[in-house]
This record gives C-alpha cells, structure tokens and sequence, in this order.
C-alpha cells in the first residue's frame, strides 16, 4: 500500500483534468462581474491558450479547490492551480498575467516591488466588495464556441 497526501493521491477527483491537459487552471467567482471581466480580459490576451477556467461553484472548480487544500466553498479568492501547485489572491494575479503576452509579465514583475503584506489586503478589500462594487451576473463567454473547450465544468 503506497501512503500520498490526499491531494497528490493518483485518485483524486481532480486528477482528470490535468490527465491529457498539463494547462494551469485559473478558478473564478462564476456570478462576479468583475471576476467574468478578469476571465474575458485573460481571454483576450492569451491568443496561445495556455490558460484554462472554472467556476469556483462548479464540479471541477469544488475538486480543484479541494485540491489546493482549501474549502469547497470557499469562493473568496481567484485561485491559479498549475499541476503541482496553487496561488490564492494577488500571486495567482500576477501568476496569470505571466501567462499573456507582454506587457503583462513585465508588468507583474515589477508588481512584484509591492510586498505581499500590502498586495494581499489590497486583494481582499476588492474582493470582499466585488458583489457591491461590480455586481452580479450568470453569464460568461463559456457559450463562446472559440472558448468552449477552455472552460471546465
């Protein structure tokens, strides 16, 4: 009997879906409007498709949440889970913008100046009013064909 953490465990329920598809995975608020505006503006700058999405509320978002030791339910920051690991908050940001094509990386390196004590609570002061701030809504470009098979569900 061979011992792994549970969520390195070769029977994990998120384990599928890096089976045949290596691509980082970003999980977003699937009713935010801001966070569907992250997800169109990520859309729009990685014509590679490098990046992959689900909703934090969906199946996939749930086991992969589960996966980076975090709460099923826990909807209160994006999080960028690549194979062996995961960010939360302002490093899945710039995580991600390291994905797109330029000037994005270049811009989050030098984010990067900012120390984490002052980009996370920053982070959360948006997130916590992002429903006030932004609003609400249930539509995203997952009907988009050309995206289609970027989205997981």
């Amino acid at each position: 009997m061979t011992l792994c953490p549970r969520t390195f465990c070769a029977s994990s329920p998120w384990q599928p879906l890096f089976a045949s598809d290596t691509r980082p995975v970003i999980l977003f608020d699937g009713v935010c409007n801001l966070c569907n505006g992250g997800v169109n503006f990520v859309l729009d700058r990685d014509p590679r498709a490098r990046l992959r999405f689900a909703a934090l509320q969906s199946n996939a978002g749930r086991a992969l949440l589960e996966k980076s030791g975090r709460s099923r339910d826990d909807i209160s920051s994006i999080v960028l889970v690549e194979k062996q690991r995961s960010y939360i908050k302002s490093e899945a940001v710039l995580r991600i913008a390291h994905y797109l094509d330029e000037p994005y990386p270049s811009l989050a390196t030098l984010a990067l100046l900012f120390p984490l004590f002052l980009r996370d609570p920053t982070y959360d002061l948006i997130a916590n009013n992002r429903y006030s701030l932004f609003g609400q809504t249930n539509h995203c470009r997952t009907s988009d064909e050309q995206f289609k098979e970027r989205f997981l569900s």
